[in-house]
């Protein structure tokens, strides 16, 4: 858990801060988490975190898109809000919310498990008011799911998924 009186939140228009990050090494040091909405600029980074993640721990799509069709995902909105986690001018990670009130997050490996995720996630929930929030999380996704249950999240359902002939594998309008 978050030890408050350590955690200055500071909220400056839509870039908001979270400050006391720890090391890898669980030592104290003096970081700055900051939550920036996306920009068109920031598609390349976050094609690099779709090339990470893995397919079979995925539930957002089976293989990975091509670049113009997730550049036009990305400039579609397709979050209420979608943040870029970062740190001065390193980038950690991304976070969204959806308009269903769902959270979605991914921390660049090498940078995961050190308490990036956790203050993303206080620092979405402080911008974004809601009564509850969910997380959609595939079975096969152990990190994940120790994740949200580390940060007071609880197991409410099991979906299942029936895929028909006219599944596509990542979700785009196409234009009459």
């Amino acid at each position: 858990m978050i030890d408050n009186n350590l955690i200055k939140i500071l909220n400056q228009g839509n870039i908001l801060k979270y400050n006391n990050l720890k090391d890898s090494n669980m030592t104290k040091k003096k970081m700055t988490i900051q939550l920036i909405p996306v920009k068109k600029s920031d598609c390349s980074f976050l094609y690099e975190l779709l090339e990470e993640r893995n397919p079979k721990a995925n539930i957002s799509h089976r293989k990975l898109p091509s670049y113009e069709n997730h550049v036009k995902f990305v400039m579609s909105k397709p979050y209420s809000n979608w943040y870029i986690i970062s740190n001065k001018n390193q980038k950690f990670g991304s976070i969204y919310l959806s308009k269903q009130d769902e959270i979605g997050i991914f921390i660049k490996k090498g940078t995961q498990t050190r308490g990036i995720g956790t203050k993303a996630i206080k620092l979405l929930m402080k911008k974004n008011l809601r009564p509850r929030y969910l997380a959609n999380i595939n079975p096969k996704n152990t990190k994940s799911k120790k994740f949200f249950k580390k940060n007071n999240f609880k197991l409410i359902q099991h979906t299942y998924e029936l895929l028909t002939s006219k599944s596509d594998t990542f979700a785009t309008k196409k234009k009459d």
